[in-house]
């Protein structure tokens, strides 16, 4: 049996090292280690309340929106503070400014790019691809990165700059958008719904929204010409090479669900493991057993846990916690969040191959094109002249809890206040749950369980369809190890 390390990952954010154990050319079993710790927790401690949205967005600069959405919610939790209809509006528009920028970021600049390798030069495919997605050379880097420029010209406007805005407030947004800059930023939405349409899709955003079934893609894809769209190109590689059958993990999804609008989700809460189930927040644990942690002997829910590093624990091999559900592995993004809200693609395609590259990509841009079109009808709904944010004063001794959904899955944030300073403040992001080590009971987390089987070539040191699995989660290693 042959050991390999691959890593670091070049277009990851963040450090992040996977270590195989490979016997008859494919991976037998892994471990995932995130190689660097930050100690963000730990900052907040003795801080004000009010402090948290300074500090919980320099966790990351991809992501800061998400963070900020999530220490909002949890000091609106603590003051048992309500956001005006305007606020949560503009809120949800700010953040899924950022987690469509996100999902667009990482189809284009990171996940596509890996098909140009030589590798692949002997495919019937390779040339137009290479042409296409070549990073940095690529036609598409050319195209995709002043589209998405202007499309964060919503995020200016809307929250003042990114990353690390302080707009988002418990109480809503500090920023009042008038009947002008609404018809701004609709053109602005017009023009990137327009480039969707054109070259990441080749069809409408409703088209693709309604695609409702496998076969349904099948027979989309028929219609048209492998490269008559970057989404058609995709489906044509991901056949060629198989992705439906690379990465599956432990096919039990959740979300904390987002977006919320008088009421209601827009992407739903729940569970998936072949049925839809409730999500109980109070069965989050976290699992310190393989962890360079100390100060928890057995798996404790975020909202009694600590952050204190032991780098000499020898059982230990990541600075990533291990969260579990009711003491199981979940996974979480976009492919969790559109089963979990009952789409009729994403559940088709997961009930005939499970979580898998393909799947996980695929749930991405349909989720681009399900949030751009309701982004539009956020922007009508808002009433410029009515409040925007609602304040409150945060009691001196204080519990909340702040759920939200960022671009790679579920966030958490569990905020204690006593004698009005933070005592406990814990995070829960996304790539903590999916690239968690092992727990107390030796279970792999997601990606180290999607990595096993993975097939391995002879004298591969920096195995490609290991780059497309640990790439189709969109790992943010600087959140997991904040």
């Amino acid at each position: 049996m042959a050991v390999l390390t691959v890593g670091p990952f070049n277009r990851v954010e963040g450090d992040l090292e996977v270590h195989l154990e490979v016997e008859s050319g494919r991976v037998v079993a892994a471990r995932v280690n995130s190689t660097l710790y930050r100690g963000f927790e730990q900052i907040l401690l003795g801080k004000a309340p009010i402090d948290a949205l300074v500090i919980t967005p320099r966790i990351c600069g991809i992501c800061s929106v998400s963070q900020s959405t999530a220490a909002a919610y949890a000091l609106a939790d603590a003051m048992s503070l309500a956001m005006p209809p305007n606020g949560e509006l503009a809120t949800n528009l700010i953040l899924a400014n950022e987690n469509v920028a996100d999902h667009f970021t990482h189809f284009y600049l990171f996940f596509m790019p890996d098909f140009a390798r030589e590798g692949y030069a002997r495919k019937p495919w390779y040339e137009k691809v290479a042409q296409r997605f070549r990073a940095i050379s690529g036609s598409a880097t050319a195209e995709a990165v002043p589209a998405r420029a202007e499309f964060l010209h919503l995020m200016g406007t809307l929250a003042g700059k990114w990353p690390h805005t302080l707009a988002l407030q418990p109480g809503g947004t500090s920023r009042a958008v008038e009947p002008a800059e609404r018809l701004r930023l609709l053109a602005v939405l017009q023009s990137f719904r327009k480039f969707l349409e054109q070259r990441l899709y080749g069809d409408t955003l409703e088209s693709i929204i309604a695609i409702d079934s496998p076969d349904a893609l099948r027979a989309w894809m028929a219609a048209r010409e492998p490269f008559s769209s970057d989404f058609r190109t995709f489906l044509e590689i991901a056949d060629d090479v198989r992705l439906e059958h690379l990465g599956r993990a432990s096919d039990r999804f959740m979300s904390y669900g987002v977006y919320p609008v008088r009421g209601r989700r827009l992407f739903a809460r729940g569970v998936w493991d072949g049925e839809l189930k409730a999500l109980d927040p109070a069965s989050i644990t976290e699992d310190l057993s393989h962890s360079w942690m100390k100060g928890q002997d057995a798996p404790t829910h975020p909202s009694q846990g600590v952050t204190i590093p032991d780098e000499s624990k020898t059982e230990a091999y990541s600075w990533c916690k291990a969260p579990r559900l009711a003491g199981q592995v979940v996974e979480v993004g976009a492919l969790a969040r559109q089963v979990v809200d009952g789409h009729p693609l994403i559940r088709g395609l997961v009930a005939a191959d499970g979580g898998n590259v393909r799947n996980r990509v695929v749930a991405r841009l349909l989720e681009i094109a399900r949030i751009v079109t309701a982004m539009d009808s956020w922007l009508k709904m808002l009433m410029p002249g009515e409040p925007f944010c609602s304040f409150g004063a945060m009691p001196a001794e204080a519990r909340g809890v702040g759920l939200t959904e960022s671009a790679r899955g579920s966030l958490g944030h569990w905020i204690h206040v006593k004698h009005g300073q933070i005592v406990g403040y814990q995070i829960v992001s996304p790539t903590t749950w999916n690239f968690s080590p092992r727990d107390r009971n030796g279970v792999p987390g997601a990606l180290e369980q999607g990595l096993q089987g993975t097939p391995v070539g002879e004298g591969e040191r920096d195995p490609v369809l290991v780059q497309h699995l640990v790439r189709s989660f969109d790992p943010c290693m600087v959140c997991t190890v904040h």
